[in-house]
């Protein structure tokens, strides 16, 4: 089993199921999960958790996402983003000025009410919402609360506008544009979308799937094991969840951890949750303490072969 986590450079015109679905042919690996849908016309950092690391997932949910792109305005769409159909009104030339579209996006800072896209995965009553929207069937959302920290607008070239943005987890970039377009009274839609940041996890670090090919092309030319050449690409073990404190344990500690017995570890008693390893890039589990400096495992991930 291969235990990792790949970040990948989504591609445009692929859904993060078709993603998931080609780097588990590429790595011959089931167990392979991702991090926060990206829509189909988006592109950037989507994390995959792969082989016992998708039990990490429980970890990341709520993490910030950062965003850049291009908003079109002038008309808005039935799916807020350039793969729908226009709705309403379309204007030919559109008279906003760079100042009022940033002074209009500054609006949408802080803590708002969003209504997600109808196209979207939201569930009413156990259905996907864009089910009920392709059969033409009412769809009704519920408001939902979210955080922007900041939502900029850099350039404006004719119609369209050059954006940057920094969201809670569960907004929606496609009901943002679309707002700032009803808000100006031009209609809005995003054209172009890039996610450059998902919590802890950045472009820089992405790999697309074209390389991903070639690389295993290469690895089986010249014999190398699939968890190997992996592990030169994935996120370094030490490197996730940056927010607790790790802590290496010795054999015999390991083995009571892998057997979901608690443990003492000395020096983290104000730690609520630590990684504990076994050795340099074996994480073993996430333990929660239950008092003082004994921790209970919360998610025992057991030996793998990230390395």
């Amino acid at each position: 089993m291969i235990d990792a986590i790949l970040v990948v450079n989504k591609p445009s015109g692929m859904t993060s199921h078709d993603v998931v679905a080609r780097v588990r042919r590429l790595i011959g690996e089931r167990s392979v999960g991702h991090l926060g849908t990206l829509d189909p016309l988006a592109t950037g950092v989507l994390p995959l958790l792969i082989g016992r690391y998708t039990r990490l997932a429980q970890f990341f949910g709520s993490a910030d996402k950062s965003y850049e792109g291009i908003i079109r305005l002038g008309f808005a769409t039935d799916t807020h983003d350039a793969d729908g159909e226009p709705v309403g009104p379309i204007t030919q030339e559109v008279e906003v000025t760079l100042e009022e579209l940033q002074h209009a996006a500054r609006r949408f800072t802080g803590t708002i009410k969003q209504t997600p896209p109808h196209f979207s995965a939201k569930k009413i009553a156990g259905v996907p919402a864009y089910k009920l929207a392709r059969k033409k069937q009412d769809v009704e959302l519920t408001d939902v609360q979210v955080h922007i920290e900041s939502f900029e607008i850099s350039r404006l070239d004719s119609d369209r506008a050059f954006f940057a943005a920094k969201v809670s987890a569960g907004t929606y970039i496609r009901s943002l544009a679309h707002d700032l377009g009803q808000l100006l009274g031009v209609g809005a839609h995003v054209a172009e979308l890039r996610r450059t940041a998902s919590g802890e996890f950045a472009l820089d670090q992405a790999i697309t799937l074209d390389r991903l090919q070639a690389m295993k092309e290469d690895a089986v030319d010249e014999g190398i094991r699939v968890e190997d050449w992996i592990g030169k690409i994935s996120v370094h073990p030490r490197q996730i969840l940056r927010q607790l404190p790790s802590v290496t344990v010795n054999s015999e500690t390991a083995g009571l951890i892998a057997n979901g017995r608690a443990v003492n570890l000395a020096d983290l008693s104000t730690a609520h949750q630590v990684k504990v390893f076994a050795g340099e890039k074996q994480l073993l589990a996430i333990a929660s303490r239950v008092a003082g400096t004994l921790f209970q495992p919360k998610v025992v991930l057991g030996p793998g072969h990230a390395r």
